[in-house]
């Protein structure tokens, strides 16, 4: 029997990568099995099927940190999940890490999030009582939102959904364990590369809005990571290749300190700004007043799914799901007069 080319690109795996990395002919599998594909390793179907899903292409109207910015050149959602697989995958690579793992996973990291940034997990956070984490929500849409060949799910690897579950400190059960962390150095590498992404593209974006400036980033931390973005994620994934190449995922010490200094200093000044949170308030306002609604009026055909599930679980699928120009819509469509027309 002729050898497939899925089976070649198994083989250059099994060669070319280091001893710890992931390897697609080794995976954990699947909840459904599913018959292997001709030329595609069990983690590209899993990238690809997240790329083509609908919650992946509505992270482009997804807030990242400025909400509903009418600027052409703020991050979304979208553009910070691409950022981030970018800087995955180089660091992947120069690893001699699994590369298509690490791309689902940071493809899909964050699947789940919600309208407005973190002001619509807060909210959510805040209002449904066994609380919301979107890792865990991303985890979700995954799993039973999205809806899939087989039926409800995208029927991910297991390494695929681990990596998005543990990318940010889930706390959900996953395979019948607790886990703190990635189980996999692609999922662990994904969680460092999704910091360094955000925290240099929200320092530009911030910029940009008028609420930092260059000057204003902590002398000690520049001079060690550099004073653009491109320098930064230079020095930040320099230091994060070279402190993971013998090891676990972890950055050089140097480099570790100063990119603490600067994340630290972006929740202190930027994220915690009032021009921000004056917004985030609005935002958590809104997000909760349509989650009640939806607990008290619910839209049945929007996840088939979830239909045994109790009101509150549902309105939260939909809360999470909606983009941030659906929200105002609906917002206004329920809550705002509508003016008399007839004469």
């Amino acid at each position: 029997m002729a050898v497939t080319l899925r089976e070649q690109f198994e083989e250059r795996e099994r060669k070319t990568l280091r001893p710890d990395a992931a390897h697609a002919a080794d995976t954990r599998g699947r909840a459904i099995p599913e018959q292997e594909h001709v030329y595609r390793t069990a983690f590209q179907r899993d990238r690809d099927r997240i790329l083509h899903s609908k919650s992946f292409r509505r992270l482009k109207h997804k807030t990242q940190v400025f909400l509903a910015p009418e600027g052409d050149h703020y991050r979304t959602r979208l553009t910070h999940t691409l950022e981030a697989a970018q800087i995955a995958r180089t660091a992947s690579r120069a690893l001699f890490l699994n590369e298509d793992l690490t791309e689902a996973i940071a493809l899909g990291h964050d699947l789940g999030h919600t309208p407005f940034g973190h002001a619509g997990e807060a909210a959510l956070n805040e209002v449904y009582a066994p609380g919301f984490q979107h890792a865990e929500q991303s985890l979700r849409v995954v799993d039973l939102l999205e809806q899939g060949r087989l039926g409800p799910g995208l029927n991910l690897t297991f390494e695929v959904r681990d990596g998005i579950l543990n990318h940010s400190k889930g706390r959900s059960v996953l395979d019948g364990r607790r886990p703190e962390r990635a189980g996999t150095l692609e999922g662990l590498l994904v969680s460092a590369c999704d910091a360094i992404a955000y925290i240099n593209h929200d320092i530009d974006d911030a910029v940009r809005a008028g609420i930092i400036t260059l000057h204003d980033l902590p002398r000690d931390a520049v001079k060690i990571l550099g004073s653009s973005t491109s320098d930064r994620i230079d020095a930040m994934l320099t230091g994060l290749i070279h402190g993971s190449q013998d090891g676990p995922i972890a950055f050089t010490p140097h480099i570790l300190e100063a990119t603490n200094i600067l994340r630290s200093f972006m929740y202190e000044n930027v994220y915690a700004s009032e021009a921000i949170n004056r917004e985030i308030r609005k935002a958590k306002k809104l997000l909760c007043d349509l989650y009640y609604h939806l607990v008290d009026n619910p839209i049945i055909d929007i996840y088939p799914a979830t239909k045994g599930d109790s009101p509150e679980r549902r309105a939260v699928d939909m809360v999470a799901g909606m983009t941030d120009q659906y929200a105002l819509r609906l917002y206004r469509q329920l809550f705002f007069p509508t003016a008399w027309e007839k004469w």
